[in-house]
């Protein structure tokens, strides 16, 4: 069983993921988000197969970025949990027209008893939706570690009965007005690192060149009740080689750091040596 609490992602590799293999309309993994547009009449959403569990699970991510209301009548970012049956879904809707978060379960694609807060980017840039074999709980958290229930609701049938058949979908829409977009970020996580390997090459008796691995590393100050500030720095890592008969280097690629050099002295006395120097 594929519960949602699985489902983690930073969209920090610039590909979208085989969990989001049902994406749609110009949905892109950008600048270390979920991208979704939103474009005059157009659906797009970063989702997922019809494959994950609410029941007993809980999911929440951040909601970065917001389309503007412009000219439009209807512009929203969603993040929905749906079901197999179409317009029965339950999580979050922001509207860009009324400045509103709606917390809804939807059957039709409706709610009549949906509860609308006004939103506050700061305390509502996280949201969350959990379920305990009892009840559906909508809540929010300025930094993604202390969360206040805005709603509960008995769970759903659909919910108990939907196993492995649910779907995430990130989606924007807009009826009118300029196109630009809704972001997503940290899924199930509050980790935002990424590490992308690289390879070198060279021989035993020449200097190895390398192509540069990166890895996003940062220093941050914040409370737990304020978003964290990091500032990040990028560190380059390379490979190298030597003989027996010379010092081995491995000159560090990039230009974000001062190169850095490692030496590896020739073995004596008293070593134990292992391959490649036997």
């Amino acid at each position: 069983m594929a519960l949602l609490t699985t489902l983690v992602d930073t969209f920090n590799d610039g590909v979208i993921g085989a969990n989001w293999g049902n994406s749609y309309g110009g949905a892109t993994e950008t600048g270390g988000q979920a991208r979704v547009p939103c474009a005059a009449g157009v659906y797009a959403g970063y989702q997922t197969g019809r494959a994950w569990t609410l029941a007993g699970a809980s999911i929440y991510l951040k909601l970065v970025t917001r389309p503007a209301a412009s000219t439009g009548t209807d512009v929203s970012a969603n993040f929905l949990i749906t079901s197999a049956v179409e317009g029965t879904s339950i999580g979050f809707k922001y509207n860009a027209v009324t400045s509103k978060l709606r917390l809804q379960s939807n059957v039709d694609y409706y709610d009549a008893a949906a509860v609308e807060l006004t939103y506050s980017a700061t305390d509502h840039l996280w949201l969350r939706l959990r379920e305990d074999g009892t009840n559906v709980y909508w809540d929010t958290s300025p930094n993604g570690s202390t969360w206040t229930n805005r709603r509960t609701l008995a769970t759903p049938a659909w919910i108990t009965a939907a196993i492995d058949t649910c779907a995430v979908d990130l989606y924007a829409y807009r009826d009118a007005g300029t196109t630009d977009h809704a972001a997503y970020d940290n899924v199930n996580t509050l980790a935002d690192g990424a590490v992308v390997t690289g390879t070198g090459s060279g021989t035993m008796t020449t200097t190895a060149t390398a192509t540069p691995g990166r890895a996003a590393t940062g220093t941050g100050s914040g409370s737990a009740d304020t978003d964290v500030t990091a500032t990040a720095s990028a560190i380059y890592h390379a490979t190298g080689a030597g003989s027996l008969d010379t010092d081995a280097t491995a000159t560090a690629g990039g230009t974000d750091r001062n190169d850095i050099d490692f030496q590896l002295g020739r073995p004596h006395s008293g070593w134990v040596v292992s391959r490649p120097w036997r």
